[in-house]
């Protein structure tokens, strides 16, 4: 019961006290500056500044995916695979494999053995100019 004779003492003169503390104007925002890089002029350079913002994007994780060649089949074949079957692929042997980072080509290479692990030799790297080809095509 309490409670609604709170509610029942607000009258309409508080809402109107309420309203006409939001009806005055605040101050004005100052404005920020050098909030943003004027993209119009070169940055200068910082210095140690720089090196810590690259420092910030090293320990990021990528997938790095080395793909041997491709092929398309059937469900019925693809269902019909068992142990000791092979699939051919469109790559040739001896072909470049291609390196891929998070689905993008960076480089080509060849398989290699290291302590009875595989790995790859890097053999070509893709520029970024020749990535920015490829997307174009």
């Amino acid at each position: 019961m309490a409670d609604l004779d709170t509610a029942d003492s607000i009258t309409d003169d508080d809402w109107a006290a309420a309203m006409q503390e939001q009806a005055v104007p605040a101050a004005a925002p100052q404005p920020a500056n050098n909030l943003f890089q004027n993209f119009g002029q070169p940055a200068a350079p910082t210095g140690p500044s720089t090196m810590n913002d690259f420092d910030l994007i090293l320990d990021i994780p990528v997938n790095i995916t080395v793909q041997l060649g491709r092929t398309k089949i059937s469900i019925r074949n693809l269902l019909q695979l068992a142990h000791g079957s092979v699939v051919e692929l469109d790559a040739l042997a001896g072909e470049p494999m291609d390196v891929l980072v998070n689905g993008t080509l960076i480089a080509q290479g060849e398989v290699v053995v290291v302590n009875d692990k595989f790995g790859i030799r890097l053999t070509d790297i893709v520029t970024p100019s020749e990535r920015v080809r490829k997307l174009r095509t």
